[in-house]
């Protein structure tokens, strides 16, 4: 958000917030538990050190803490005037307050506002010892000015609750800074009237699904918009989702909008495992799991009703208070949704100067450039992307550069914007001119690493270029990969700069990427030398067709041909599968394209620096193709047998890429590029490479991936560049690593039958994937791997494993190396992250783990021994199936989740102060006590199957407990107190005899389940938000179900000993699901609503009931009813007789008579 003068630079400072406290009264009670909750809140917040308070004057360090801070929190107390530092603080405090940059807020405590204002009470009691000092006028003065300021007062707020008083201010501090923060990046100009607009549109309480669309002209700052009011408003909902480029993503493939399906519940649920098999599917994933949470969705760039649909079909996908954001330039998407329109103005000329000087000088528009920034802003129209452009061009240019290029700007129409953009063209070199128009015409989407890569073999110094010019930017795309990209108005101008020279003749653009022209062009033979680039998909055209064009082309540097797939000529979108009888007309047909391929003469321009052609249709490269130049040669799913045919044995001395990877390659020597850096080979369907050749040296390999090679030994030789060796699915026995592979970094290795690997002279090896080496009995690690990171050991014979020393070690993983007996681990300080699955292991000795965050150990069967240290860092831990029968946390104050499952020997648990433990999930122990100590942060209770546990020790509340689920317990009492956020119990074959939730009000879910020996439950006098209660074969005889207007579901089966049920009139009104089978002398009772979705009413009910016969009538054997049918309008009426007949307590015949009666009318009117 920019600031109201768009002139100036707001400041940035140190802190957040600065507390201003008396640490006698505060300290360790009040002030720790605000620090806490703002740092929480990632508000980065200054509070001194008692320590350094060694004089009575307060020091420079705290005057420049204090100026460095933007907000101040002033807690007075009781005491805080007593403190002549605290007066001193303060008076700095007002004195930074009076200016525009900073705001103070009082906290009165224990105090009133009055007593500070006018210093009496025990504020002038604790003020009586200044009276005589120079400073009591203005520590007075400060006094009274803090006090007339807006604040806090716990006594007057929350009703006196500290930790809502607390969550109240962090709220409110967290609000503000928001709001301020947005005037922190300057180059965010002329916002704020526009989020304002669509803010108020919004409104401060929303209840229903309210969808925005922000519409306007590419380059007219919709997605930043999008972007800054998301930031704003999205911390007050359960879920956030940003997806951009949707209208690039969902068009650049069938996947692109199952990604993005995927990318949203990704966000919005915070699962990264979200995979989404068809858009269909996507689309009902959508609508069942988000409807339950508040989301704010930003869709940026959306330009087809069908990508709406996909990704917010309809309003009822999402809970009520939902938003979502819809940027386009295209209208009629809005129109036909009825989504509500927002349009975006341009930049007014004060905005557009503001905007201009921040790209063009990074500051304000200097002296002497008035004027010509004037002509420039005015010429740009108003568009904040020409503007970014234009400022970028002339950054660090003289005054004669300006006003030649004003000059030229003259020259172009003003309707025409994206002329405009020309001018920041024209000015580059001309080999980042080449640049410009590769992306606009080619690679434009593709990662970074390609793009540098492909841009660099055509002879560019791609890296400088692409990170330094304003022309081209990077995004992430849905599988976080780094992809360049360019906005929509730059390419149409370098396309167009391509085309102009010639527009009616496309075979002299130096550019092809249109697939109409390059099929005209090719067809026809009418290639020329003027073409340097050609991607396209190969269409209908056969290869006679593309080689016979081919061959006029021949300066063609960059060759992209890329394959239709037969699933998208025949519109499969997912799921596909093709039968043996399909496959193998497939097969037919392909072996009579191969017939009439390889009657065709192959060619390639000598000139070709750059060529992918996956599923290439010859067996070998061209015999005319001479390939001097070719850096860069991909040809995946090819019919590639070998490079040259008859086994010529043609040089590439500048290939520095290859990827061959293909079922029919059968042979490769890498003596024909000496200077290859990167090589893939990976078979394809079922194919194998039998044959590689290695020469003594290949000194410039950096990575080489295999995939599938027949051979049993193979010796690296001299590659002492080698950086990343993947070799998966091979025979090899024997693996010969050269001492000299000193910069190998990673190593991966996947069913393999080596016996033995000696990693002894790697020592510089950051990653170690080894998987289903069954036969690997022996692995010699280095005795210093000083820059080990990550080591995965899976399906391996190891019997011992000695880690040597890998202080740099932060993930470790040992999956079903089921014979593994030792695991040696010395220092490993960085830690962070251990998995062990399936060991031997006796013991194991976590030894000095500082850092460990996540410690996992499954299936370790024979593990009877776990020493931990003090793991600090701990926050999650996972043990399955061990043999422990004892467990000491030590001292884990970090720990978030723990899980302890199938541990049957496990008889004592020590846990301390796990004051973050969110959630505790324990299975199948042998505890009898378990003591939960200090855990504040509790969220979520599972004990399930601890069959002889007896006791259960928690504190007296929980403020952030949510969940508890207790199963086959001992316990005979539980006594949970206040917990405020409780909303769901499930308590099964407990030993409980009484139960009181009376102080827990937000319940949502209560189930008793063969809770036998349950006498008393005890429900709050108002159960508002409760909606489901399920008790079943209890000892219950009475239940007062107290105000529960929302209760949908009510399940009292086999609860024999149940005589009375008090309902409040109304509490039935909104019941879908009623059943009191077993209870109040009900033989049988089940009421339903047809559709047992909670609110939904039908027209249709079932209701049948049969009573036991009536002790003061016991000649009456009729007390039996049914009903099947009711209209929506009679419902309360209904509900009111069911009240009474299950509430009432009357014989069983007077009950039967009186609800006959009340719904006899109902009766006839169906009968």
């Amino acid at each position: 958000m920019a600031s109201s003068s768009t002139s100036s630079f707001p400041k940035s400072f140190k802190y957040d917030v600065f507390l201003s406290f008396r640490g006698e009264d505060t300290r360790t009670n009040f002030i720790d538990h605000l620090y806490s909750a703002l740092e929480q809140k990632s508000i980065y917040t200054y509070k001194d050190d008692e320590r350094i308070k060694k004089g009575k004057k307060i020091g420079d360090e705290l005057i420049k803490s204090i100026e460095d801070s933007r907000i101040y929190i002033i807690v007075f107390s009781k005491n805080y005037a007593s403190s002549s530092w605290c007066m001193d603080e303060l008076v700095k405090i007002m004195e930074c307050h009076k200016t525009s940059e900073h705001t103070a807020y009082p906290v009165f405590y224990d105090v009133e506002p009055s007593e500070v204002r006018k210093q009496i009470g025990a504020v002038g009691e604790s003020f009586t010892n200044h009276d005589m000092q120079e400073a009591a006028g203005k520590w007075r003065e400060a006094l009274k000015e803090a006090a007339d300021l807006a604040g806090w007062e716990l006594k007057k707020t929350a009703d006196g609750h500290e930790a809502k008083f607390i969550k109240r201010i962090v709220e409110e501090v967290s609000l503000e800074l928001r709001t301020i923060n947005f005037y922190i990046d300057e180059n965010l100009v002329g916002m704020e009237t526009r989020i304002n607009d669509i803010l108020s549109s919004l409104g401060a309480d929303y209840d229903d699904v309210q969808m925005i669309g922000i519409w306007g002209m590419g380059g007219s700052g919709k997605t930043t918009l999008a972007r800054v009011i998301f930031n704003r408003i999205s911390f007050r909902f359960e879920g956030k989702s940003f997806i951009e480029n949707v209208r690039e993503v969902s068009n650049a493939s069938l996947s692109g909008l199952k990604s993005l399906q995927s990318k949203i519940l990704s966000d919005v649920l915070n699962d990264k495992g979200m995979n989404v098999d068809s858009v269909y599917e996507g689309k009902n994933m959508m609508r069942r799991m988000m409807r339950c949470k508040k989301v704010v969705i930003v869709l940026d760039d959306v330009d087809h009703i069908d990508q709406l649909e996909a990704l917010a079909g309809d309003r009822n996908w999402f809970k009520p208070g939902s938003i979502i954001i819809i940027t386009t330039r295209e209208q009629q998407v809005l129109v036909a949704n009825g989504v509500k329109i927002h349009n975006v103005n341009l930049l007014s000329d004060k905005e557009a100067i503001c905007l201009f000087g921040r790209y063009a000088f990074r500051r304000e528009i200097p002296q002497g450039y008035e004027e010509l920034s004037g002509q420039v802003v005015s010429y740009a129209a108003g568009l904040p992307l020409t503007i970014k452009v234009l400022g970028s061009f002339l950054c660090g240019k003289s005054i004669l550069d300006w006003v030649d290029a004003l000059d030229r700007i003259k020259t172009i129409p003003l309707k025409e914007t994206r002329k405009k953009l020309e001018l920041s063209y024209i000015g580059l070199d001309d080999d980042y001119k080449e640049i410009f128009l590769d992306v606009a015409t080619i690679l434009k989407g593709w990662t970074k690493d390609s793009t540098i890569k492909a841009l660099e073999i055509c002879g560019f110094h791609a890296k400088i270029v692409l990170q330094q010019k304003s022309l081209i930017n990077f995004y992430h795309n849905s599988i976080d990969e780094e992809c360049v990209g360019m906005h929509d108005h730059l390419e149409e101008m370098g396309r167009n700069i391509v085309r102009r020279s010639h527009p009616d003749m496309s075979n002299k653009h130096s550019r092809l990427w249109d697939s109409k022209e390059i099929e005209d062009v090719l067809a026809n033979d009418l290639g020329t030398e003027a073409t340097r680039c050609v991607q396209f998909y190969d269409g209908e055209l056969n290869p006679e067709t593309v080689m016979r064009g081919l061959r006029k082309m021949r300066e063609l540097r960059f060759l992209d041909v890329a394959q239709q797939d037969v699933y998208l000529k025949q519109n499969v979108y997912s799921n596909l599968e093709i039968n043996e009888v399909i496959q193998k007309f497939l097969n037919a047909v392909e072996y009579l394209c191969n017939w009439k391929f390889n009657q065709v003469n192959p060619y390639f321009p000598n000139a070709l620096r750059y060529l992918r052609w996956n599923h290439y249709p010859f067996q070998y490269l061209p015999k005319t193709f001479q390939a001097n130049d070719l850096g860069a040669l991909e040809m995946v799913d090819s019919h590639i047998v070998q490079l040259w045919e008859q086994g010529e044995r043609k040089v590439l001395n500048k290939l520095r890429f290859l990827d061959l990877s293909g079922p029919q390659l059968r042979t490769f020597d890498l003596g024909l590029t000496p200077n290859l850096e990167t090589m893939r080979l990976e078979r394809r369907r079922n194919g194998d490479l039998v044959e590689l050749y290695l020469p003594g040296e290949c000194l410039k390999l950096r990575s080489l991936i295999l995939d599938g090679i027949k051979m049993r030994k193979f010796n690296l030789g001299m590659t002492p560049n080698l950086e990343n060796l993947i070799l998966n699915r091979s025979e090899l026995v024997e693996l010969h690593m050269s001492g000299k592979c000193l910069n190998l970094t990673y190593l991966q290795l996947y069913e393999s039958n080596l016996r033995t690997l000696d990693l002894g002279l790697t020592l510089n090896l950051e990653k170690i994937w080894l998987y289903i080496c069954h036969d690997l009995e022996e692995l010699h690690m280095p005795h210093e791997c000083i820059n080990l990171m990550s080591l995965k050991l899976g399906g391996l014979k190891l019997r011992t494993l000695d880690l040597g020393r890998t202080p740099s070690l932060e993930k470790l993983s040992l999956y079903s190396c089921n014979d593994l007996e030792e695991l040696h681990m010395a220092q490993c300080v960085k830690l962070r992250h251990l998995n062990l699955f399936g060991l031997k292991l006796r013991t194991l000795d976590l030894g000095r783990t500082p850092s460990l965050e996540k410690l996992s150990l499954n299936s370790c069967i024979d593990l009877e021994e776990l020493h931990m240290a003090q793991c600090v860092k701990l926050r999650h831990l996972n043990l399955f199936g061990l043999k422990l029968r004892t467990l000491d946390l030590g001292r884990t104050p970090s720990l978030e989740m723990l899980s302890l499952y199938s541990c049957n020997d496990l008889e004592e648990l020590h846990m301390a102060q796990c004051v973050k433990l969110r959630h505790l999930n324990l299975f199948g122990l042998k505890l009898r006590t378990l003591d939960l100590g200090r855990t504040p942060s509790l969220e979520k209770l599972s004990l399930l199957s601890c069959i002889d546990l007896e006791e259960l020790h928690m504190a007296h509340e929980y403020a952030k407990l949510t969940s508890i689920q207790l199963e086959g317990l001992k316990l005979s009492a539980l006594d949970l107190g206040p917990s405020p956020m409780l909303t769901f119990i499930n308590i099964r074959n407990s030993k409980l005899r009484t139960l009181d939730v009376s102080l827990i009000p937000n319940l949502h879910v209560l189930f008793l389940s063969e809770c036998k020996d349950l006498v008393e439950l005890h429900l709050p006098s108002r159960s508002i938000k409760l909606n489901s209660l399920r008790c079943t074969n209890s000892m219950l005889r009475t239940l007062d179900l107290g105000l529960t207007p929302n209760l949908k579901e009510l399940i009292l089966i086999g609860c024999h000993n149940w005589v009375e049920l008090h309902i409040p009139i109304g509490c039935l009104k909104n019941i879908v699901y009623l059943e009191l089978t077993g209870c109040l002398a009900f033989t049988s009772f089940l009421f339903r609503l047809a559709d047992q979705t909670f609110g939904i009413q039908n027209e249709s009910l079932e209701l049948h009931f049969t009573l036991k016969s009536c002790p003061f009538h016991p000649d009456n054997n009729s007390l039996k009813f049914e009903f099947t049918r009711f209209h929506k309008d009679d419902l309360p009426s209904l509900t009111t007789s069911l009240e009474e007949l299950i509430s009432v307590g009357l014989c069983a015949c007077t009950k039967l008579e009186r609800f006959s009666r009340s719904i006899g009318r109902l009766q006839r009117k169906y009968n």
